[in-house]
């Protein structure tokens, strides 16, 4: 019997098993498939330092009248989703009121400051300083009168959090950003956000470390997780693999394992869509079209042009409605080239409706762990939150008791 088994080799399960690992222990990694070839492939790779607040549900009624008549792009749903989502949305409603946003971001950013620093030693011990990017993250505005908005809230979260972010005019954003078509109104430039060219990869190198360091990885469905002998049990290729403690990292995955363990657990599922361009232009940082909610990233194998929130059933055919707006509206300022894939990838976005990770001990089964939930930014804070979940699997003290799931009221 091993010491723990990681369910999950995404972004979030790889940097769990490297920090118990660091901890001094045994762990055995377990995925269905290869490391970083689910939901850590298809993000746009940005390691997020200005992301110091969670994105709140909008409570504006305009802003929420367009969203329910599908007139912007950040946000699709499918009719048939809406009954099983009435409970976490309400939830997030809750959680986005002024005050407990405020609360609930003062938790986020202390996580956030920290994500760079966190990834570096991994990324130079796994050989993957050729895929990192250090040149932030633009949001570019078409129009001057929602530059100017973001303007004022970009200052005042730089003034509030203490992070750099900077103005560019029309013309300086075109020094930075040549390939872009002119007549743009400029863009806010956070300079210390980080980028990936192939966050899969990047997920990959950590895993392929993990094993250096005497790690074990297997090919197997986590699903099959039971409780026996006062440990846990996966069903292996070539028989049980069993270990004291497991932890669930599932990202979506998660709550419809931990069901059957008896915990209701309240996640709203975003789903998202990507696809690559090649032969057009290209960038020097990921930037965000606010006019039509698409983010562009450029990766090894071309631009990656990404969707805003689709909120749907988790089994519901692919609708990339979002997508198509988002590649017409993108060619607008750039030249895309040629499509690289026939059809788009999709997945989903793992988020809790309080906007924060779980990362603890299960509430009433002995080994059990969680850490999944952390929406957006699985690719940005998963090293982090491995390493407050290792310290408390270690010294039995939560170090952030906000993320522990023993202290959400939300879970049943």
């Amino acid at each position: 019997m091993t010491d723990v088994l990681v369910l999950g080799a995404g972004m979030v399960g790889v940097s769990t098993a490297l920090a118990l690992q660091e901890a001094g222990r045994d762990v055995v990694l377990i995925d269905r498939r290869g490391a970083g070839e689910e939901t850590s492939y298809g993000n746009a790779g940005v390691i997020q330092a200005e992301a110091v607040e969670p994105y709140p549900l909008p409570l504006s009624l305009k802003t929420l009248l367009s969203i329910a008549a599908k007139r912007g792009n950040d946000v699709n749903y499918h009719l048939s989703a809406l009954p099983s989502l009435l409970r976490p949305i309400w939830l997030y409603f809750q959680s986005s009121l002024p005050a407990r946003h405020k609360q609930i971001s003062k938790t986020y950013a202390g996580l956030i400051k920290r994500a760079t620093a966190d990834h570096a030693p991994l990324i130079t011990e796994a050989g993957a300083d050729n895929i990192i990017r250090k040149t932030g993250l633009r949001f570019v505005y078409r129009s001057e009168a929602p530059l100017e908005a973001s303007v004022r809230d970009s200052e005042r979260i730089a003034r509030e959090y203490g992070i750099e972010v900077s103005v560019e005019s029309s013309a300086e954003l075109a020094a930075s950003e040549p390939h872009l078509r002119p007549g743009l109104a400029g863009a806010i430039h956070w300079p210390q956000s980080w980028s990936c060219a192939d966050p899969g990869g990047l997920t990959k190198a950590y895993a392929d470390l993990f094993l250096s360091r005497g790690g074990c990885m297997v090919t197997a469905d986590a699903a099959s997780l039971y409780a026996q002998n006062g440990g846990w049990t996966v069903e292996g290729p070539e028989g049980p693999i069993s270990a004291r403690e497991a932890v669930v990292a599932l990202g979506p995955w998660s709550p419809l394992l931990l069901k059957r363990f008896g915990y209701d657990i309240p996640l709203l599922r975003k789903r998202g869509y990507h696809r690559h361009f090649t032969g057009g232009g290209t960038l020097n940082a990921p930037m965000l079209d606010a006019a039509s909610a698409t983010v562009l990233s450029p990766m090894l194998t071309g631009l990656r042009v990404l969707s805003g929130a689709e909120l749907s059933r988790f089994d519901a055919p692919p609708t990339p409605c979002q997508l198509s707006r988002g590649t017409r509206a993108a060619s607008q300022i750039i030249d895309l080239g040629k499509p690289v894939e026939a059809e788009p990838w999709v997945g989903n976005r793992p988020c809790m409706p309080d906007m924060l990770p779980l990362a603890g001990k299960a509430p009433r089964h002995e080994g059990l762990w969680f850490h999944f939930g952390h929406g957006h930014q699985g690719f940005t804070l998963g090293p982090t939150t491995a390493a407050l979940l290792a310290e408390e699997m270690t010294t039995g003290r939560a170090p952030v008791p906000e993320l522990s799931p023993s202290n959400r009221t939300l879970l049943s």
